[in-house]
């Protein structure tokens, strides 16, 4: 009884790298699932749902500046909207598509 319990456990170590390695695996693949957001289109509730650190008041924003001073030109733009920085704008940078 002890000899399997130890096999037992044996097989469980050794099995832990390939679990690793197939939870990485499937960490590398998640970029590709991404879905893309269209700022010049998207709803208040679209941005705030899609955009990492863009919560309803943040889409709102960028709703009313996108009213105010039309489409945006480059992913960059969206840095004018107060409240979206530099940082923001690239942690988000594969998330965004453009339409004019």
């Amino acid at each position: 009884m002890l000899q399997r319990i130890a096999l037992f456990l044996l097989m469980a170590v050794l099995a832990l790298p390939l679990c690793a390695a197939e939870s990485a695996d499937a960490g590398a693949a998640a970029p590709a699932s991404l879905t893309l957001v269209d700022i010049n289109r998207a709803d208040a509730e679209t941005l705030a749902a899609g955009l990492i650190g863009v919560g309803p008041s943040k889409a709102e924003a960028i709703v009313a500046d996108r009213r105010s001073n039309g489409p945006f030109q480059s992913v960059d733009d969206l840095a004018r909207v107060q409240g979206i920085g530099a940082k923001t704008v690239e942690l988000n940078r594969e998330r965004i598509t453009l339409t004019p």
